[in-house]
């Protein structure tokens, strides 16, 4: 079957030849895989994923899909069993590859095919997988996700989904893990007529089929992580712009609205706008120039999807005056959708960088007092429980979740990779000052200036901790093993220690470990100011007599102090 026939199925045919003998096991019952990413599989490593073409009727009465997803992946290694993840809550009906019926077992949110004969190096392979029923409803979206099958006001269908901690796997069999990233993908999504769908890429066609229903596929041009595929469905009104571009041109900025909101979403369009410009001056052009940007208001708070942001604010303002929603989902255009972790040990990447740019912002807007109070709201927050950056594959629940075990709809966040990152940030700075900060961020998103005027999905890629901090030694100039060590791999934080005696004043740093901790401090004594080097063995300030003293006084420096 090929990959354009499939758009326009209505039900999907049950080959029972393709199964193992017994059929598929563990479909049904409660979802089993509620995780994603952490140590890749041997079998998923031995293959490297090219393209991905998702077909699904969606039924909003039954809340219920049934679905084809044909997966072309390239083997790198000897290749017997295509291993996919799907929920067990979705029941797989055939599988072929190549266009024959294959064996298969559906077990423990895993999905085994038989390759016969075994794939070799540089074979493709293609898989299509048959499949439905009643996928997960999100018990609290976007943080715990799945489907989210809500109405509008009036009762029409308004259906979104949210997938980031647990994986794609929920709603399509996927290679669940953020390592490998489709080069393209197809879409096609069914649906009774009257709703708008609103998805990744650009719209290539809507088909109506004559019987209530219509098929609307997209394209996305450009690598894509599976968390940020994105089903939307509702009455949208759709209302549209061409965005300018520093690179030159311009680009597709579409906001898929409620039609009862649609005065004040053509309004926000302005501010959205402001962002974007704002955006591609800091750190590069938008990426995703071939596709669209676009918002499509939802039934849940917001999700990074590449280039169909959700927006469920509300419209709301905000004490600094702006969107803020909008500004940090936007933010992971760059920070998450062009530059990805490989393992979501270095989710902070994606969330601090993106909390960060809205302290940037607030400066811009509302100059440096309104930058530090910003800083200061979330302070508080931060948990010091586990490093922002832990060595060691990591699961994205086990990084956002303070107790990724607790009950469904009630797990406690761990914030620490938003507002520690972005506070780690913020110290950066103050140690390498704000423009090469600034210029670090926007080489971690374009490593070569020559790739912001691309648009094929060249620019799009992987992003490590370690990288980073090679990347800032390389502007700076400097050793900062240190920084990095004490404050993305270990979760306690410095104590400054601050002590006049006999007329000096002594700084100290206390680390865990005895860690080396060279951070310069800003020193006020008498209302003046001074830049303090404070070495492995303190530093001394003689004070007039006197005189009052404050050490980092506006904060810069992401530490507790001793009491």
């Amino acid at each position: 079957m090929s990959l354009r026939s499939i758009a326009g199925l209505v039900l999907l045919p049950i080959l029972a030849a393709a199964c193992t003998p017994g059929g598929p096991a563990a479909a049904g019952g409660d979802s089993f895989v509620r995780d994603t990413g952490g140590v890749l599989p041997p079998e998923q490593a031995a293959y490297d994923v090219r393209h991905y073409d998702l077909a699904m009727q969606v039924f909003p009465e039954r809340q219920e899909i049934e679905a084809v997803l044909t997966a072309t992946v390239e083997a790198v290694e000897s290749l017997p069993v295509l291993l996919l993840d799907l929920d067990p809550l979705l029941e797989v009906s055939a599988v072929e590859v190549g266009g024959r019926p294959a064996a298969f077992v559906h077990e423990r949110g895993r999905l085994r095919i038989e390759l016969e004969p075994p794939a070799r190096a540089g074979d493709t392979v293609v898989a299509a997988v048959h499949y439905g029923g009643a996928p997960r409803v999100a018990p609290r979206p976007p943080w715990e996700g799945g489907f989210v099958w809500s109405r509008t006001e009036d009762g029409t269908p308004w259906i979104a989904t949210a997938c980031q901690m647990e994986g794609a796997d929920l709603w399509w069999p996927c290679k669940d893990h953020p390592s490998d990233k489709p080069d393209s993908f197809d879409l096609h999504f069914r649906v009774p007529d009257g709703l708008v769908v609103a998805s990744n890429g650009r719209r290539t066609g809507i088909e109506d089929h004559g019987d209530g229903t219509h098929t609307s596929s997209w394209h996305v041009s450009t690598p894509i992580a599976n968390y940020c595929v994105a089903f939307n469905a509702g009455p949208y009104v759709e209302l549209r712009r061409e965005q300018p571009s520093v690179a030159g041109g311009s680009f597709p900025f579409v906001f898929w609205a409620l039609p009862e909101h649609r005065a004040q979403a053509d309004q926000a369009m302005d501010e959205f706008a402001d962002h974007l410009a704002w955006f591609e001056r800091y750190f590069g052009p938008y990426p995703f120039r071939a596709d669209k940007y676009g918002v499509v208001e939802t039934p849940h708070l917001g999700m990074e999807h590449q280039t169909i942001i959700a927006y469920g604010h509300g419209f709301q303002g905000h004490k600094y005056g702006y969107d803020w929603l909008h500004h940090h989902e936007l933010s992971h255009e760059w920070f998450a959708n062009l530059v990805t972790c490989p393992d979501w040990s270095d989710f902070w990447i994606h969330e601090g960088f993106g909390s960060y740019t809205q302290k940037l912002y607030v400066e811009d807007l509302r100059g440096i007092e309104a930058y530090h109070s910003y800083l200061a709201d979330v302070r508080g927050l931060i948990r010091n429980q586990k490093p922002v950056a832990p060595r060691g594959p990591r699961s994205s629940a086990w990084m956002y979740f303070a107790d990724p075990g607790a009950a469904e709809g009630e797990k406690p966040t761990d914030n620490d990779i938003y507002y520690k990152g972005e506070w780690i940030l913020h110290t950066l700075r103050w140690l390498i000052g704000r423009d090469l900060l600034v210029e670090s961020m926007r080489r971690i998103c374009y490593p070569d200036p020559a790739l912001e005027a691309t648009t094929d999905g060249s620019a799009v890629h992987f992003a490590t901790t370690d990288g980073y901090q090679a990347l800032v030694e390389r502007l700076s100039g400097r050793d900062l093993d240190w920084f990095f060590e004490l404050y993305l791999r270990r979760p306690e934080l410095p104590v400054l220690r601050a002590e006049e005696r006999e007329g000096v004043l002594r700084i100290s740093w206390e680390t865990p470990d005895g860690l080396p901790f060279p951070m310069p401090v800003e020193v006020e004594v008498g209302g003046v100011r001074s830049r303090i080097e404070v070495p492995a063995g303190g530093a001394e300030v003689v004070l007039p007599a006197g005189a009052t003293w404050r050490v980092d006084p506006d904060e810069w420096i992401l530490k507790e102090r001793a009491g």
